[in-house]
């Protein structure tokens, strides 16, 4: 299993900010971000599916940061692509009912590519049409950072994708610079 140090707030900028390299990888980032329910097999993802998922990350990429850069002018192909890939239907979820007597999610057919990809250009198109929701959308101010979230905090006054990792870079840098300068 992957282990998720940074939330970004939305599975488009999760996808954006860790794009699959392989098969393996995508695996397991569908059943991290929770796209596939926990125990359902994967057995048709492979290098194919990952390049579908890269693009998409690209193509989330650029629209988001031209949106951050106020150009507020968005790249034709990548539009395009966005919009048919989230024009296809997304996986149907099931409530079954899981071995201790409980209901838990399942799906209805096995995980389907164009299905997954669906659920996550939906979430981004979503993300790209709403106001509110943009005003949040934030880029980590960490040096060299380039993950992007949306900043849900109390003040909305977020700098960093992750207090622990580029918040406490920055604290340490701002220390040793006290300290030894």
């Amino acid at each position: 299993m992957v282990a998720w140090r940074f939330h970004s707030g939305r599975l488009c900028l999760d996808l954006m900010a860790d794009p699959p390299s392989d098969a393996g990888r995508l695996a397991r980032w569908l059943h991290a971000v929770g796209l596939v329910p926990a125990g359902t097999p994967l057995d048709g993802v492979d290098a194919r599916w990952a390049e579908r998922f890269a693009e998409l990350a690209r193509d989330v990429d650029q629209l988001v940061r031209d949106q951050l850069a106020g150009h507020g002018r968005y790249a034709g192909p990548r539009l395009d692509h966005l919009n048919a890939l989230a024009a296809a239907p997304p996986p149907a979820p099931l409530a079954v009912r899981g071995e201790d007597g409980g209901l838990v999610r399942a799906l209805a057919v096995p995980p389907d590519c164009g299905a997954l990809l669906a659920a996550v250009a939906r979430d981004a198109v979503d993300l790209l049409t709403d106001p509110v929701t943009l005003s949040r959308l934030r880029q980590c101010a960490g040096e060299g950072c380039r993950r992007v979230y949306l900043d849900t905090s109390r003040g909305r006054r977020r700098r960093w994708c992750s207090s622990e990792m580029c918040g406490n870079r920055e604290r340490v840098a701002r220390h040793r610079a006290r300290t030894h300068g």
